[in-house]
């Protein structure tokens, strides 16, 4: 690596710190877009590894209370100073991250650009246990990777470095642990967001530019069906991408949930969409809604999933769609941040069943919209307990936290929403549950030649049982539409 990275640091150029002939014009419209993801950094410590000759140092020290600034190569840490060195808050240290060592809780955040891809794999997995005993509990680590294939344009004789997928990125991130001495508690990465750098979209039509978010929680407490992450648990157990495609098969294409494209268009109708509108899609799924909003009514929309797989595959369809208008994020809505006031519209449809804390999330919705902006949101609900065993059993295997619709509501207005209507649509769900019946009657063979019986027989009678808690009382869904003031 140190060979590789003397070949292209002769001059300590943007050109060569970026590997591309065109790094200027890319620097200036991909600098604002990842400043932009970053977590407030006002009174923070940064830690910033692989600073290179400080294309976003100088902008971290306008911001932060100090800054650390690492490279291992000396004329990339002399050109940094050199910029930045009239800083106050700017420490400058020439290093090789992978025998770097700081202090436990050294840090509120860790920030690098390109510097993963340079590591093996065990170098990789130390250096995120070192992070995790770095951060602070709750500090937040950023990182962007060229993942899959080569980006720049700079001609190589060889090339060291180490192209991973999305996939293995977040595996890797999420499943790294580090505890306390005396084992006092552990803690590990969940992610607040992962996302294509859209300017390398934009510029070079690149998908491979991937950006990521993670906070630091403790992993103390028991996770979801055992996995590490309750996102490792979607993606591995309730949303794998098979479970995703026999859904859509069912559903429609774009749609993994009730009534599919009949329900999408009915609720959407209610808000009186108009051109250039933002809208903001909680548990967006694999992009139905979110390219019918689009292409009907050419709004500009934002679907958030926590599921991998699901954003996966909303980014295949959207590249056939060629809709620039929508963009898809794998991200935490109860840890993702946007500016008061982002989006005209926020929609959500049976995602909110998984999150606990409803009053807070509802809170955060509120300060996204702008005035006069809209809540739309169709979710499960319950109906007064006791429930049945059966019942109990499911929301416990799922992990759902259900309320009924009245309570649900209630949360609403708490949040600050105003005409907030309420409605329970469980006879709504039963119908739309009889006419999937009798789709999947209808398509059953089909349906069994790509995929196959057991499949078939998991929906079905999944249908069926959700008819039968729904007849004895226990479950409810509701439909949810308010305003802010």
């Amino acid at each position: 690596m140190t060979e590789f990275w003397k070949e292209h640091s002769k001059e300590a150029t943007v050109e060569e710190m970026m590997l591309d002939s065109h790094a200027k014009e890319l620097t200036k419209e991909e600098l604002p877009e990842i400043l932009s993801l970053l977590p407030c950094m006002a009174g923070k410590r940064v830690l910033e590894l692989g600073a290179g000759i400080g294309r976003f140092t100088s902008h971290l020290l306008t911001k932060a209370n100090h800054v650390t600034a690492v490279d291992f190569m000396e004329s990339f840490v002399a050109r940094n100073k050199q910029d930045n060195g009239h800083y106050s808050n700017a420490t400058f240290i020439q290093a090789d991250v992978t025998k770097l060592d700081f202090p436990k809780n050294s840090f509120d955040i860790v920030f690098s650009n390109w510097l993963m891809m340079y590591l093996c794999d065990e170098e990789l997995k130390s250096l995120i246990e070192k992070m995790l005993s770095w951060l602070v509990p709750g500090g937040f680590f950023f990182f962007r990777e060229s993942c899959n294939h080569q980006s720049g344009d700079c001609k190589r004789d060889f090339n060291p470095t180490h192209y991973r997928t999305q996939a293995q990125y977040s595996h890797l991130m999420t499943s790294a642990q580090w505890e306390e001495p005396q084992g006092a508690e552990k803690f590990g990465f969940d992610i607040v967001l992962t996302k294509k750098v859209q300017t390398y979209v934009k510029m070079k039509n690149n998908q491979n530019q991937i950006c990521w978010l993670l906070e630091k929680v403790s992993r103390s407490s028991a996770t979801q069906g055992g996995f590490t992450t309750f996102q490792q648990f979607l993606d591995n157990q309730q949303y794998t991408r098979r479970g995703i495609l026999r859904y859509e098969k069912m559903f429609g294409a774009g749609y993994v949930s009730t009534g599919g494209p009949s329900t999408t268009k009915e609720f959407v109708d209610l808000l009186n969409l108009r051109p250039g509108q933002r809208v903001l899609d909680i548990g967006c799924g694999i992009g139905g809604g979110n390219f019918y909003m689009a292409k009907t009514f050419g709004v500009e929309v934002l679907g958030l999933d926590l599921s991998e797989n699901m954003v996966d595959i909303a980014m295949e369809r959207a590249i056939a769609e060629k809709l620039p208008l929508v963009h898809f994020e794998v991200a935490d809505a109860t840890k993702r941040t946007f500016p008061e006031g982002s989006f005209d519209v926020i929609y959500s449809r049976d995602t909110i069943l998984h999150i606990a804390d409803k009053l807070a999330l509802f809170k955060r919705f509120h300060s996204w919209l702008k005035p006069g902006g809209q809540l739309l949101i169709s979710d499960y609900c319950c109906g007064e307990k006791p429930w049945i065993p059966q019942f109990q059993a499911y929301v416990k295997q799922r992990g759902y936290i259900l309320y009924t619709p009245a309570q649900y509501g209630k949360f609403i207005e708490q949040a600050g929403f105003t005409n907030v209507r309420a409605e329970d649509r469980t006879a709504q769900f039963i119908q739309v549950i009889k006419t999937e019946l009798e789709r999947a009657e209808a398509i059953k063979d089909e349906f069994i030649q790509e995929f196959s019986e057991e499949d078939y027989l998991a929906i079905v009678n999944g249908w069926k049982d959700k008819l039968q808690r729904c007849n004895t009382g226990d479950q409810r869904w509701g439909l949810f539409h308010a305003t802010r003031d």
